[in-house]
């Protein structure tokens, strides 16, 4: 068990560190949208409102154009689905990892 800990742990670390990065892009994204569109004051406040919406934190101390608000609120959402779906992500390749599939390829097994 002790030699298959740390390449499992380095394994973990990957995956959690890539959808990590890919989560910030998303935010990056938004934040780009709400600069061109003039939503926000500069690029700094636009990935702080995004990271804030984002994660459903909302600390209100900045907050859209009323045009725009449910832009903020699509984004949330957005937030909340891709979040649980990256806990889906990880608990898969958890369990792939500790029980590996015995037909990988999805071919029914011939007799």
């Amino acid at each position: 068990m002790e030699g298959k800990f740390l390449p499992a742990t380095l394994m973990m670390i990957r995956v959690a560190g890539w959808v990590l990065l890919l989560h910030l892009l998303e935010i990056s994204l938004w934040a780009v949208v709400y600069a061109w569109k003039n939503c926000m004051p500069d690029l700094d406040s636009a990935f702080y409102f995004s990271a804030v919406t984002y994660t459903t934190t909302g600390y209100g101390d900045l907050v859209l154009p009323p045009a725009w608000r449910m832009l903020g609120a699509v984004e949330a959402l957005t937030g909340i689905l891709m979040c649980g779906w990256s806990t889906a992500f990880f608990f898969t390749v958890v369990s792939r990892r500790k029980h590996p599939p015995s037909n990988p390829s999805g071919a029914a097994e011939s007799p």
